[in-house]
């Protein structure tokens, strides 16, 4: 527990000064955005490039940690759509809404995860979860495109659009350049190879303060069931998923460790964005990210003690 902690406390600390930063307005509106942009779209797909391309993929469980990461992610969405009547009648809870749940339940923070995985297992520890990104976020975002399109007011996307949205997304293009790369047997020149690690030395860091200042405090006022499911039901159902589907696939040790930790970290803050655009409750989807993310001080601990 104490090695969990002193492994997470440095992150919360970084999420915490991000949004004093913000809230000071030391840095402030679009010089944010491009900052996150610098993230998203250079820092940590030169991670996921550098690491994947160096990983000794023979060295942890890959297929394993896959398929326990998709089973999750299968079993809690088919659970939410066979519940999502019961909901409603329940709690009032509307389509728009739900859609909010759903993503808030399912999605993840890749940038936490990654710096969580930093300080927990090392370089290993940064090359699973790039294999766990491989696995999800292709999945991951079809679903929550597809939930949206049928339970929220936005247009419908077409099949072309979201093969765009998926073969134009940084990370999955910097993970398969990592692969092939990798499964060519081919290395990187050194001076590339030291200029990619200066970013990713850059890329923790900026991406967990993007979080911090993202954080929305003053939308808490007014808790219902809406934002009670959709916070806790990802950090207390997607560990246990994540724990028993790991068990039955045989994963153990550091990769177990990274499985819980791609199944307990708060909800992606992209998901408000998506939320937004295709009609859904994007309100209800900002307030579940902070929530989440602020009871990710306690929730993440918690996992890693009990399933690890």
């Amino acid at each position: 527990m104490l090695t969990t902690l002193s492994a997470l406390v440095p992150v919360i600390l970084v999420i915490a000064s991000g949004y004093l930063i913000a809230r000071t307005g030391l840095i402030t509106g679009e010089q944010w955005r491009g900052v996150e942009r610098l993230a998203y779209y250079a820092l940590f797909p030169a991670v996921l490039f550098r690491t994947i391309s160096q990983a000794d993929f023979n060295s942890f469980p890959t297929l394993n940690m896959g398929g326990s990461l998709l089973a999750s992610i299968f079993a809690m969405a088919l659970l939410l759509l066979l519940a999502r009547t019961a909901i409603e009648r329940i709690w009032g809870i509307g389509p728009a809404r739900f859609t909010s749940i759903f993503q808030g339940t399912l999605r993840w923070n890749a940038m936490i995860a990654l710096a969580i995985a930093d300080n927990v297992a090392g370089d290993i520890g940064l090359a699973m979860l790039a294999v766990a990104m491989v696995f999800m976020i292709p999945v991951l975002n079809v679903a929550s495109i597809v939930v949206l399109s049928r339970y929220a007011s936005g247009t419908t996307p077409s099949a072309a659009r979201i093969a765009r949205d998926l073969y134009t997304n940084p990370f999955i293009l910097s993970i398969g350049a990592g692969v092939i790369m990798n499964v060519g047997g081919l290395a990187l020149p050194s001076m590339i190879d030291e200029t990619l690690e200066i970013f990713a030395r850059a890329a923790l860091p900026i991406g967990i303060i993007c979080v911090g200042a993202g954080l929305d405090l003053g939308s808490l006022r007014r808790p219902g069931p809406a934002l009670t499911i959709g916070t806790f039901l990802r950090p207390l159902c997607m560990p246990l998923f994540a724990f028993a589907f790991a068990s039955a696939f045989g994963v153990s040790g550091p990769a177990l460790a990274v499985v819980i930790i791609a199944s307990s970290v708060p909800c992606a803050s992209n998901s408000f964005i998506l939320a937004r655009q295709m009609g859904g409750d994007a309100k209800l989807m900002a307030e579940i990210i902070t929530l989440q993310t602020l009871a990710a001080t306690v929730t993440i601990p918690l996992a890693l003690l009990l399933f690890t």
